[in-house]
Parts: structure tokens; C-alpha cells; sequence
């Protein structure tokens, strides 16, 4: 149950964030090239809004997708990887192979996630942490901001630390499948999600047949 909620909470943070960005990126570029048209009243209205901040947003947004998107990589299997040699191994050796790949995999996204909350933590977490603790802050340092939104910067490089950290979980979800059922996530780049195997059929069976050559004809 906490896992299919995991799913679903990490599908729409991707989907949300790169909707968000894409959205961004449209209106920011709209407003830069309206700003310029001699159209009274409206050039007016779109000079005084401030649209600064948009780049810098999209790119915290687009960040934050990526991390998130690495870890749906993984619980998807859509990352590349060349399997030729090990597809040739014997079973036993094929095996060992795939679960030390794996064990590779939460090892380093473990490694980046814990030197990311480090990094995190000295970065202005901390006074956050003890300021919300109602903890004494005096010798603390409160961390630099972002130039044009003056986010604090502890916050936007968490990505960091919870995207490794997700990813390591989903290494380790692959390979406790893969050592109970023997199944590694596969991506079909023919499929659709939404779509099954039966409307494939149908649309197929719906569809016009494409017509014969005549005889003597290219084929």
C-alpha cells in the first residue's frame, strides 16, 4: 500500500514539475516578445511584470524532475544499459552479475544521497532545523539565498539527497524482485500506458487494410 502511494506520489511529482516548467518556459517566452510589440496599454501591462524569476524557477523545476525521474528510471527499467555480454554468461554467472550491478547501484546513490544531506545540512538546513526547534541559532549560519527568488539554497539542493535516496530504494526494490521471482523491470518501447494490449488489437482490426501493389508492380 505505501509503496503504490510512493508510485503514485513520484509520478505526479515528475508529471507536475515538468508541466510546470513547460508551462513556465511558454509564458515567460510569450512575455518577452510581447514586451516588444508597440501595443498601447498591453506593452505597457506586460513591462511591469517581472518575469526575472522564471528562469531561474524553471531550472530548479527541471533539476528536481530529473532526480525524481532517475529514480522512476530505475523502478521502470527505461535506463540504458548493454547486456550483450551478460546475456551470454551462464545463468549462475549472469546471475551474481545483475545483482552486483544492482548492489553497485544502491551503493553509489547511497554514497551521493548521504554526502547530498551533508552538503544540505551545512548549507542552511540546520538553522532551519534549529530555529523550528525553537533551538538556540546564534552561532549558526543561516545559509545563502538564490539571486532572484532568495529561496534558500539549503532547500533546492535537497533534491540531492532525496532523489539518491529514493533511487537507492528503488535499486533495492529491483533487486529484492529480482531474488524472489528472477524478474528485472523491462520498458517495451512499443507500449502506451493507458493503453492495452486488446485496444491495440482493435485499433488494428479497425484500421484500413493498406493496399496490394498491382501485378507486376514494386513490391
Amino acid at each position: 500500500m505505501l509503496t503504490k502511494i510512493l508510485d503514485h506520489l513520484e509520478e505526479w511529482i515528475i508529471t507536475l514539475l515538468m508541466g510546470g516548467a513547460t508551462l513556465l518556459i511558454f509564458l515567460s517566452v510569450v512575455h518577452r516578445y510581447g514586451t516588444g510589440l508597440s501595443i498601447p496599454y498591453v506593452q505597457d501591462y506586460l513591462l511591469s511584470l517581472h518575469f526575472e524569476w522564471a528562469q531561474e524557477l524553471s531550472i530548479i523545476m527541471f533539476v528536481w524532475m530529473a532526480k525524481f525521474g532517475a529514480a522512476y528510471g530505475v523502478r521502470k527499467g527505461v535506463h540504458v544499459g548493454v547486456d550483450v555480454l551478460v546475456n551470454r554468461m551462464p545463468t549462475e554467472w549472469r546471475r551474481f552479475i545483475v545483482l552486483l550491478a544492482l548492489g553497485c547501484g544502491m551503493l553509489f546513490t547511497g554514497i551521493v544521497g548521504t554526502l547530498g544531506l551533508t552538503f544540505v545540512w551545512d548549507n542552511g538546513l540546520h538553522h532551519a532545523a534549529f530555529t523550528l526547534l525553537g533551538l538556540d541559532v546564534t552561532d549558526v549560519p543561516e545559509g545563502p539565498t538564490t539571486p532572484d527568488l532568495e529561496w534558500p539554497t539549503w532547500f533546492i539542493y535537497s533534491a540531492v539527497p532525496l532523489g539518491s535516496y529514493l533511487m537507492c530504494f528503488r535499486f533495492i526494490q529491483v533487486a529484492y524482485t529480482y531474488l524472489v521471482h528472477g524478474e528485472l523491470p523491462h520498458h517495451d518501447e512499443s507500449h502506451v500506458e493507458g493503453l492495452d494490449d486488446a485496444d491495440d488489437d482493435e485499433l488494428f482490426a479497425a484500421a484500413p487494410p493498406h493496399p496490394q501493389p498491382a501485378h507486376g508492380g514494386a513490391r
